[in-house]
């Protein structure tokens, strides 16, 4: 008996499918694999109206002077399906597109993060309500499945799966309100899905996966290794006598050739509170950044600087802030947030990077920019973003529009430097910045903190890495509070992973065993790794078990007190 199933996935899937496909001949369902077939339902959401079932006509679905086109295209072994939205009059915030089908009653689920990760990435059943942003995995016993939008999307877009079938939201809003498209024709989002291979781990599908969504990544020349200031001074006492002693000891352990390493001055070399611009004149802690930055090379390191683009403590034209009434504004004056939509403000913060890179810096940090737009951090951000009730100074653009034209201004600005992304959202920096910071902070502090941010983000985020960019796990900090064990346990599977290396030694108490480990570490990083994987990331959250140059490794994460409950 025929059903209405319809499949666009390519005789690559359909070969894995065939096995375990599910159509419900009564309904004429078609199982959750054809995702990339049009959608069962599409609702749009718009400001002073109730939520809008659109009626479909081919590929068009209809209501008022609201069109979504569902366009689907085959890719290679896979398939692609392209959302356009128009709406002229309605201030448009959502669209969700339903999938509905027949669910295995085994499947788990991992899905990505808004920006950085914090901890909370992990593999698990069904959770109707979850909020997978981006991409996500299904996995069964014998068959794996990928599901994500392109890189470069013009709204944020998340899944979320329960037993009777899949969803993909669009959030399309400006800022905390509706978008005023006008007679613009906005392409949303790309959706692409794959199956894993005959054979194919979870984590090979991930790989798989990230590739297939990002056309064009902007990947380092060379391996990215150095030192950075923030774990053992967290921006206090900041010398430019202490940088340079930060460079002397980086020269002795680093290897002579083939990588440059770079030494990062982090947050805390301008005066302003919170790291704020002005980066010129008395609101620099050290004033001569130029023979600064000439020092730092002398002593063979690349010199690189953290920057706030978007905080500034300067007296700004009104037009060029965001509202202070969004009601996650912490900041009081002379602090503002430079509203990223308006032309003139992206010319001044281009303006300032260029003066930066001109004074010698070969890597720019950027940092905050996810919290000073939405003024939430990606754990908060949910389903909501942000808060109702603003709005950028230009209303036609979505918000993933405006961060991508601020992406883009930095990257045009600080041109040839490397480009690192912190509290940013990789998914849209893609093919922009080179470095990406995939998990929130360690520690140089508390383990446990380096344990749940880095070793989480590492395990669960590593398939982006060469994919969207080269991964950044966040630096080694080598203090006094951290024991040794710990740290060189996670010095050696960030070196073994092939991502960025950064290291955070304080010099007054770096011992000379920890020296000669560090130097061979960042000797070994310089040279590219074999295909590592996690091997236990679907049972924990911290995995132990690791394939690392061709050998299984095993790290023990805690130590005898375990994870502390409380933050400390």
């Amino acid at each position: 008996m025929k059903t209405s199933r319809r499949s666009f996935l390519g005789a690559g899937v359909a070969a894995v499918a065939a096995g375990s496909a599910r159509v419900t001949a009564a309904s004429g369902r078609a199982d959750f694999r054809d995702i990339v077939r049009l959608p069962d339902h599409v609702t749009a959401y718009a400001e002073g109206k109730p939520p809008q079932r659109l009626t479909r006509v081919a590929e068009r679905w209809r209501a008022d002077d609201i069109e979504i086109t569902t366009e689907s295209k085959q890719r290679g072994k896979g398939a692609e399906l392209s959302i356009t939205i128009s709406s002229p009059r309605s201030a448009l915030t959502r669209v969700h597109l339903r999938w509905s089908g027949a669910m295995e009653d085994d499947l788990r689920f991992l899905g990505d993060h808004w920006e950085r990760s914090y901890g909370d990435l992990e593999w698990r059943g069904y959770v109707g309500e979850r909020i997978m942003p981006w991409y996500f995995l299904a996995s069964r016993r014998d068959a794996i499945y990928g599901f994500g939008v392109k890189t470069g999307a013009s709204a944020f877009c998340f899944w979320q799966a329960d037993p009777r079938g899949y969803s993909l939201w669009l959030d399309v809003r400006n800022g905390g309100g509706g978008l005023e498209l006008g007679e613009r024709r906005l392409s949303a989002a790309t959706v692409v899905a794959l199956a894993g291979h005959p054979g194919a781990t979870p984590f090979q599908t991930a790989q798989e996966l990230c590739h297939a969504l990002c056309d064009h990544p902007r990947l380092p020349k060379a391996p990215v290794l150095g030192s950075n200031d923030w774990y053992y001074l967290y921006g206090e006492n900041m010398t430019a006598e202490g940088i340079l002693r930060d460079a002397d000891l980086l020269a002795e352990i680093s290897p002579v050739k083939p990588v440059a390493p770079f030494m990062v001055i982090d947050m805390g070399w301008s005066k302003a509170p919170e790291g704020a611009g002005p980066w010129k004149g008395d609101n620099l802690l050290f004033p001569d950044m130029p023979r600064l930055a000439a020092e730092i090379k002398k002593r063979g390191a690349r010199p690189g600087i953290w920057v706030r683009p978007l905080l500034s403590a300067e007296t700004l034209p009104q037009a060029w802030r965001l509202p202070l009434n969004r009601p996650e504004g912490p900041y009081k004056a002379p602090l503002q947030v430079i509203d990223p939509s308006v032309p003139e403000a992206l010319a001044h913060i281009q303006e300032g990077l260029r003066e930066v890179v001109g004074w010698g810096f070969e890597l720019v940090k950027h940092d905050f920019s996810t919290y000073d737009i939405l003024g939430h951090w990606g754990h908060q951000m949910g389903a909501d973003l942000t808060s109702p009730g603003w709005h950028f100074a230009d209303r036609s653009k979505t918000t993933a529009e405006v961060i991508l034209q601020f992406y883009r201004a930095i990257r045009e600005a600080v041109g040839d430097a490397t480009l690192i992304g912190c509290n940013t959202v990789g998914h849209l920096g893609a093919g922009l910045f080179e470095v990406q910071r995939i998990g929130d902070d360690v520690s140089g502090r508390d383990w446990n903190r380096t344990r749940r941010m880095g070793v989480n983000a590492l395990a669960f985020r590593l398939p982006q890495h060469g994919a969207f960019f080269c991964a950044d796990p966040d630096c080694v900090p080598i203090t006094r509070d951290v024991p040794w064990k710990m740290t060189q346990q996670w010095l050696d599977l960030v070196v073994r992973t092939g991502t960025a290396l950064f290291i955070s030694p304080d010099p007054s108490s770096v011992t000379a065993e920890e020296k000669k480990a560090l130097k061979a570490a960042l000797a070994a990083a310089s040279r590219a790794p074999a295909n590592p994987q996690p091997l236990d990331w679907t049972e924990t959250t911290a995995p132990k078990r690791w394939l690392l140059g061709g050998d299984v490794t095993n790290f023990e994460w805690f130590g005898e007190e375990g994870a502390y409950p409380l933050s400390r």
